[in-house]
């Protein structure tokens, strides 16, 4: 909440409700405020009546100044009397912004799109400034925290690729964000920050849309692809498994089939 002392008239959405950056998620009462806005108005209006008052006066005085009717001291209240009075129209100007200023913020909006994840916001509820009303997982985003031990953290930097494995049984691909700073001196173990995916949402039958596969603070345990190596695979089926060992059949120059062992 960015106003003090208003209530909220409108709560517009829940926990779980997808909102876009902009959208107004609840608004406070705005009658005080438009009170004041009037009120701040008629001030604007009263010192824009009062320096045209002054600066007519300062030019009259200015025009007399050759003629000698009026004495220097006198042209200079009348000069002085002008600028004080374009001063408070400015002044009267910043009161009125502020309280425009205040009117806007009895619209509470999205600061970016994203899920809402917890609300305290209540209707009929009176909070000052800065009580937390709504939280928010930003864009959908989510990272998983990994404890590494210190001994890896030469093998890790920003960009490595990981995939992670959530309790859901959900696997999702991510990047290493950053390392953290320090190591904890009890478990010798740091935290690795890794993005991963917006929170990706399947039905049961698998299909997008659903139900969401990882959800902030659920548990997930990754692992980090350090390298790769080119490897020669064959299809689960063609390996034959005899008396505890595995073997494949190969055809060898002489289109002759082989029986081979492999590891």
């Amino acid at each position: 909440a960015e106003s003090n002392g208003l209530r909220l008239t409108d709560v517009r959405v829940n926990v779980g409700d997808v909102v876009k950056a902009g959208q107004v998620l609840a608004t406070f009462s705005a009658d005080t405020v438009l009170a004041d806005v009037a009120q701040s108005r008629a001030s604007l209006l009263e010192a824009q009546a009062n320096a045209a008052e002054a600066a007519a006066n300062a030019d009259r005085a200015r025009s007399l100044q050759a003629t000698g009717a009026l004495s220097q001291q006198q042209i200079q209240q009348f000069t002085t009397a002008e600028q004080t009075a374009k001063a408070r129209v400015q002044a009267a100007q910043a009161a009125l912004n502020a309280q425009q200023l205040r009117l806007k913020y009895t619209q509470v909006v999205a600061p970016d799109s994203g899920v809402i994840s917890a609300r305290t916001a209540t209707v009929g509820a009176v909070v000052g400034a800065g009580t937390e009303l709504f939280r928010l997982v930003r864009q959908g985003r989510l990272e998983w925290r990994a404890e590494v031990l210190a001994s890896d953290l030469p093998l890790l930097a920003p960009g490595t690729r990981a995939r992670v494995t959530a309790a859901s049984g959900a696997v999702v691909d991510g990047t290493v964000r950053k390392t953290g700073p320090t190591v904890d001196p009890e478990t010798r173990k740091l935290l690795v920050y890794v993005d991963v995916p917006a929170m990706a949402r399947t039905t049961a039958g698998g299909q997008a849309g659903g139900q969401p596969l990882v959800l902030p603070g659920m548990f997930a345990r990754g692992d980090f692809l350090l390298a790769e190596s080119a490897a020669l695979t064959v299809p689960q089926e063609a390996v034959v498994v005899r008396d505890g060992f595995s073997y494949v059949f190969a055809v060898d120059a002489g289109q002759r089939v082989q029986l081979r062992k492999v590891q």
